[in-house]
């Protein structure tokens, strides 16, 4: 069956996760580790023949450079079979054509605003404790309560459930069965956009690691009926969520 695939992925560890710092629209490079970690996705989607036919990416620096090392990857020129087999004895097919064969494929990248990070105003870049000694009061009170509270400066949880939707919406009307698409995010937004596809009025709290996987299938053709297709499992499948088997230890 052809579907639309859809592959959610967590941008990889930068400096900012390494320090707990609260990153929001803050611009943070990638740790070594977190070059490692993105390496590690890419082989793991090469050896799945996981191939995006499109990528969007949330614009901030920490999703830019995971989704670089990704297509760094994607894009390899490949050696062409009848090359890479040959022991002995003389190729074939004329150069121009294993030229042809050997290109890299071409693969659209769209850095879309509405994957960026939660929008947290005066906090963006601190750690709590430095957070708690500029704005004791408003600390205070956010460990007393539950309740959502506004931090100053910072955007509003129906904004951002927003713009969640309206990225879904645009993927979804403009992509079709028998494309992959892959969703280079961050970890508060993607909780709010997996809520979105998935029909939820309600966001669920979930914690993804850093370049872990969420992959959905569509039957895209059945996407806007009203029928009893929405009830049809076959057509809607969740095939993998926080997935990052690629960061097991080796032996562990």
């Amino acid at each position: 069956m052809q579907v639309l695939k859809l592959l959610f992925v967590r941008h990889a560890q930068s400096t900012g996760n390494q320090q707990k710092r609260m990153q929001g629209h803050g611009e943070f490079e990638l740790s070594n580790e977190g070059r490692s970690q993105a390496e590690k996705l890419a082989q793991r989607l090469l050896a799945e023949s996981w191939h995006p036919t499109c990528i969007y990416s949330s614009p901030l620096k920490r999703a830019v450079q995971t989704t670089e090392i990704l297509l760094s990857h994607f894009l390899a020129e490949p050696l062409p079979a009848m090359v890479s087999d040959l022991v002995d004895g003389e190729v074939s097919a004329p150069l121009d054509v294993l030229a042809a064969q050997s290109a890299p494929r071409s693969i659209q990248v769209h850095y879309a605003d509405e994957l960026k990070e939660f929008q947290n105003g005066v906090f963006q870049g601190l750690t709590w404790a430095e957070a708690k000694t500029q704005y004791p009061e408003l600390c205070a009170e956010l460990e007393r309560t539950l309740d959502w509270m506004q931090i100053p400066e910072a955007e509003s949880l129906p904004d951002a459930r927003a713009r969640a939707r309206q990225f879904m919406q645009t993927v979804v009307e403009r992509h079709h069965n028998g494309e992959q698409i892959l969703i280079m995010t961050h970890s508060w937004i993607l909780q709010h956009l997996v809520a979105e596809l998935l029909g939820s009025d309600r966001s669920w709290r979930f914690h993804s690691k850093n370049t872990a996987l969420f992959e959905f299938w569509l039957e895209r053709s059945r996407w806007q009926n009203l029928d009893y297709s929405r009830f049809n499992t076959d057509l809607w499948q969740i095939r993998r969520f926080n997935d990052s088997q690629h960061l097991a230890t080796v032996g562990t």
